[in-house]
């Protein structure tokens, strides 16, 4: 029965890092880590760290590097909002200044911190084992006069409260909108990220179905609607699209303006003039006779009396 027990921890054991290999953090949405908290904390500056510490909760809660961290039963949680939802960290991936913060700022201590110094950080290598301090080996060696500044804290936040805190998928948009800070320490970055990615809408709250779509005017529409201006005179213009060759080609037969000044309508008057001098040639002489030609209409009757009295003497 022992040799069983041994066995089946050891499974337990390699399952569970296995799991901390592939994800640094799960989200626990739905789950209580025995934090609840109303309000925005204070958080006070460690001394000579970039970290804030909450004197005032009953909790091992920290502010390092844009992310809240959080010490509860033997493990760690992070969040980028003060009340969760919270990702379990495992302790190959907890940040180093975590790990280096003294005994005295954990506002609730484990029994095993009981004889550590208090000026110190706890002893992470007596605690999770040989495993844990060769894989994170100089961990708190560490130059304590270059320490770096410490991130801004996310005072927005404070303006969402009780029933006015948002739900998971508000925060990153919230986070995005109004904290510009971006985590410097490549562990901080992956939690950082990973809950960004987990936080983000799904695809069917993104985009809700039968909601219209509006699609932008693209460039191709707006040349087609408005198209550009034709040139006169200057350089040569561009070649013209078909809407502008159909305008050119209907120009012509477009009617002049009705306005017309004395100068058109005398130049325009003359034409008609002359087309009258043309037909007048074509109209029938006047009838009237002088006495001219009343003796030449009689000359001819004369003549044709005197052959008739000819042709009766014959």
């Amino acid at each position: 029965m022992r040799y069983v027990l041994i066995v089946f921890w050891m499974l337990l054991c390699s399952v569970t890092s296995a799991m901390a290999q592939v994800s640094i953090g799960i989200a626990l949405p739905g789950v209580s880590i025995g934090i609840n908290l109303p309000m925005y904390p204070q958080l006070v500056r460690v001394p000579g760290y970039p970290v804030y510490y909450a004197p005032r909760l009953n909790s091992n809660f920290f502010f390092y590097d844009g992310m809240y961290w959080v010490y509860q039963r033997d493990n760690w949680y992070a969040s980028s909002w003060y009340n969760g939802p919270w990702g379990l960290v495992a302790p190959e991936f907890v940040p180093l200044f975590i790990l280096r913060i003294p005994v005295r700022y954990y506002r609730v201590r484990p029994a095993y911190f009981r004889g550590w110094a208090s000026d110190a950080p706890p002893r992470w290598g007596e605690h999770w084992g040989r495993g844990w301090e060769q894989q994170r080996s100089g961990w708190n060696q560490w130059n304590h006069s270059s320490a770096p500044a410490p991130a801004p804290l996310p005072v927005y936040q404070q303006q969402y409260s009780g029933n006015r805190y948002p739900p998971v998928v508000q925060q990153q948009q919230l986070q995005s909108q109004n904290y510009r800070y971006q985590p410097r320490e490549a562990i901080v970055q992956q939690h950082y990220q990973e809950q960004a990615r987990q936080r983000a809408p799904a695809p069917s709250q993104r985009e809700q179905p039968g909601a219209p779509q509006v699609r932008s005017p693209t460039q191709q529409d707006v040349q087609r609607s408005n198209p550009p201006p034709i040139q006169q005179g200057g350089p040569a213009a561009p070649r013209p699209q078909p809407q502008q060759r159909a305008v050119q080609r209907a120009t012509p037969t477009q009617a002049p303006p009705k306005q017309k000044g004395p100068a058109v309508q005398a130049q325009r008057q003359q034409p008609q003039q002359g087309a009258v001098q043309r037909a007048t040639p074509t109209q029938a002489p006047p009838k009237q006779k002088g006495p001219a030609v009343q003796q030449q209409n009689q000359a001819p009757k004369g003549g044709q009396g005197q052959e008739k009295d000819r042709q009766k003497r014959e």
